[in-house]
């Protein structure tokens, strides 16, 4: 029954975490951790994550554009590194509220204001990349930071998402192998359910890329920043 119910997840977090750019660690792991040990919730959910971004780059291979790849993604691999070998030993819920509160109040910010935007400078890419990465290293939540400065860039729709999931496919190989190296790993069960999350969450991308299509691009940043604001809002109150 396990199964059924992690599919069903699966899907779910899949079709709003590909129009999003997030990815599906954000809305899964706060459930998972819930039922599994926090680091085999993270451990499962990246394998997935890891295909979800490869669904993101095929399906929205048209918007893919290698500049803000290079900007966001190399920088990634390092902080990445370094927060999956802190996440398997930390107490992780002090930083996820103050990431929470962050991310509710820029997220607001935008709802608000929908004219502004963070600077589109290499120093924000930087910051960026390296938040993002180093939070999906220690929370396997980081396609939130990710997509909070992606949007400063105000990308098109498909090249925002593409980007999303090649920069997430570069961190996700990094904090993989770090997690298995650390000793992370499924339960017999779990293992066995794995095809089906990542046969699933090639469904629920091919859904959310019918989605985006009737997503007009100029109501795209609100429709990011509204998920944001869930997000944060969820991560300051019960991280």
């Amino acid at each position: 029954m396990i199964i059924f119910y992690i599919s069903i997840l699966t899907l779910i977090a899949s079709v709003i975490g590909t129009i999003t750019g997030f990815g599906i660690s954000t809305i899964m792991i706060p459930v998972l951790a819930i039922f599994f040990p926090p680091i085999e919730a993270i451990f499962l959910v990246s394998i997935i994550h890891w295909f979800g971004n490869v669904w993101k780059i095929v399906l929205f291979r048209k918007g893919f554009n290698l500049r803000p790849l290079l900007l966001f993604g190399v920088t990634g691999f390092l902080t990445s590194y370094l927060g999956a070998s802190i996440s398997l030993g930390s107490n992780e819920e002090f930083l996820l509220r103050i990431s929470g509160i962050f991310l509710f109040g820029y997220s607001l910010f935008l709802i608000l204001q929908t004219g502004f935007k963070v600077p589109a400078v290499n120093t924000t890419a930087l910051l960026g990349r390296s938040l993002s990465g180093f939070f999906a290293g220690v929370f396997g939540i980081g396609g939130a930071i990710r997509s909070m400065f992606l949007s400063a860039f105000n990308l098109p729709k498909e090249v925002f998402i593409a980007t999303a999931g090649a920069i997430g496919l570069l961190v996700d190989s990094t904090r993989i192998v770090t997690y298995f190296a650390g000793g992370a790993q499924l339960s017999k069960l779990l293992w066995w359910g794995l095809p089906f999350f990542v046969a699933i969450s090639f469904i629920g991308a091919k859904i959310a890329r019918h989605i985006v299509d009737k997503i007009p691009q100029d109501k795209f940043r609100t429709v990011i920043a509204f998920f944001l604001l869930v997000v944060g809002t969820k991560l300051a109150i019960w991280p």
